[in-house]
């Protein structure tokens, strides 16, 4: 061997709320990351009421862009991919800002469909796929959109999505309606009853309720809300990946988290070292969505994943790749 590292590849995932990126280099059939990067950008700000997004906003974004491109180009990166997801894709000035971020960051920037971030999601969780099970409901909180993805588990075969769907409910936008301060109860009440009222149809057409309460059903949380309450839950000093990602949490854990966030003011919450002050005003509208999907999926636990999209953009950059060297090869 010669000792040189392999070719690096990145993945970047713009959120409504989040700009993160993850530099990895190819190790065994996953990957070794090298390199990563997260700032609450609040692209989505308002995009709910006003449809555009906001001078400011997208003035942080592209500032978050800068360091994501300098990254990139520091880490030699061979491959890589940046996506867009639910503030770009309501946003009418979404060109402008596309085009924009090129010009001044040099990045390409695709806005993806629900269909494809569904997609792309599922293939970044599935190495925490329960397979004792007979299907895993995988709920992705975002700032501007929450999806379930529904997954049919065999034995031996690989995992088969057999349905999925997409609210327009974040946290962002959530919180932009009810606030983001303190939280009443009844308040409270009112956000999870919204959210059961949209993923209920779902819940009862698939059979989802009714497979959980007979233990066939993986609830597996992929997004900040859930990754937060598990490091709460843990009282961890400052947030850790390793603990956190493929951690299972019982149902009354994840409650008597909740009950907490519920009752503190945005200070308390912004002092939480797992939460910080850029998420302080969302994280009640986040514990409402997961409140709302452990009602529709009474499964008793909930697995917790550090990882979605920009790993499945990893996962599919690098097999990609592989079957290139092959091709190369065998001409």
């Amino acid at each position: 061997m010669n000792g040189r590292p392999g070719p690096s590849f990145g993945a970047l995932d713009l959120g409504t709320n989040n700009c993160r990126l993850l530099v990895a280099r190819p190790k065994g059939r996953g990957f070794r990351v090298v390199d990563a990067f997260s700032r609450i950008v609040r692209l989505g700000e308002g995009v709910a009421q006003s449809g555009r997004l906001s001078e400011e906003a997208m003035e942080r974004t592209i500032g978050a862009l800068r360091v994501c491109a300098g990254k990139l180009r520091r880490g030699g990166v061979s491959h890589y991919r940046a996506v867009a997801t639910e503030a770009c894709r309501r946003a009418e000035n979404r060109q402008a800002f596309i085009d924009r971020a090129d010009d001044e960051t040099g990045l390409s920037i695709e806005i993806i469909s629900p269909a494809e971030e569904v997609q792309l999601a599922l293939e970044g969780c599935t190495p925490l796929f329960d397979r004792t099970r007979r299907h895993v409901l995988v709920l992705d909180i975002g700032g501007g959109s929450t999806e379930l993805i529904w997954v049919r588990l065999d034995d031996g075969r690989r995992p088969e999505l057999a349905a999925w769907t997409s609210i327009a409910h974040g946290v962002v936008s959530l919180a932009e309606r009810y606030g983001g301060d303190r939280v009443g109860r009844g308040v409270y009440d009112a956000m999870v009853a919204e959210i059961e009222g949209e993923i209920g149809p779902f819940a009862e057409a698939h059979g989802i309720t009714a497979g959980a309460g007979q233990d066939g059903v993986q609830l597996l949380g992929t997004s900040g809300t859930v990754t937060t309450i598990a490091g709460i839950h843990l009282g961890l000093p400052r947030y850790d990946r390793q603990r956190v990602d493929g951690l299972r949490l019982q149902f009354d854990d994840v409650r008597a988290v909740i009950d907490t966030v519920i009752d503190q003011d945005f200070a308390a919450r912004a002092a939480q070292p797992c939460i910080g002050p850029g998420r302080g005003d969302v994280m009640v509208a986040g514990c409402a969505i997961l409140d709302a999907v452990m009602a529709i999926c009474p499964a008793g636990q909930l697995d917790v994943a550090d990882r979605g999209l920009r790993e499945g953009m990893l996962l599919k950059m690098m097999r990609a790749a592989r079957a290139e060297r092959r091709e190369s090869a065998a001409r």
